[in-house]
């Protein structure tokens, strides 16, 4: 068995590759549009796994975007997307400065959740050994779900 990639469904293709390309650091590896099907398929990796995704045989993330409006609500049915991640404190800070809620804070220096803009839960790991406890992160509190 090899995991293939996990699909969440997204209302704005522009604020979805904001949040997940310039603000998580994700790369769009293909797209496929559909014009009987009406909607559009964009198919992320992270850059570590980029090449491999080129080859078919790494995890991608399917942003599927359909062209008709739909509504979608309760993001965190199907659970979460996790990410290692070089440095959890700079890019909660890179998130937070883009308005982007730090959910449940990095207080212990190796996890944090946050939400893309269709409410999807992200939970970001530190890679390696968590980072020593550093604030404002350590004393910051819960927001919202996650």
């Amino acid at each position: 068995m090899q995991f293939l990639h996990t699909m969440v469904r997204i209302r704005d293709i522009d604020a979805s590759l904001r949040f997940y390309c310039d603000l998580l650091g994700l790369q769009e590896v293909r797209r496929k549009e559909s014009e009987k099907g009406r909607f559009t398929l964009i198919f992320l990796a992270a850059p570590e796994d980029a090449e491999r995704s080129e080859r078919l045989t790494a995890p991608e993330l399917e942003l599927t975007y359909n062209w008709d409006p739909e509504e979608y609500d309760g993001g965190r049915n199907f659970g979460h997307l996790a990410y290692r991640v070089d440095d959890i404190y700079a890019l909660c800070d890179k998130l937070q400065q883009a308005g982007v809620t730090i959910n449940r804070p990095p207080r212990d220096g190796h996890m944090a959740f946050v939400k893309s803009p269709d409410g999807i839960s992200i939970e970001l790991l530190q890679k390696g050994e968590a980072l020593p406890a550093q604030e404002p992160w350590a004393s910051m509190e819960n927001s919202g779900s996650w």
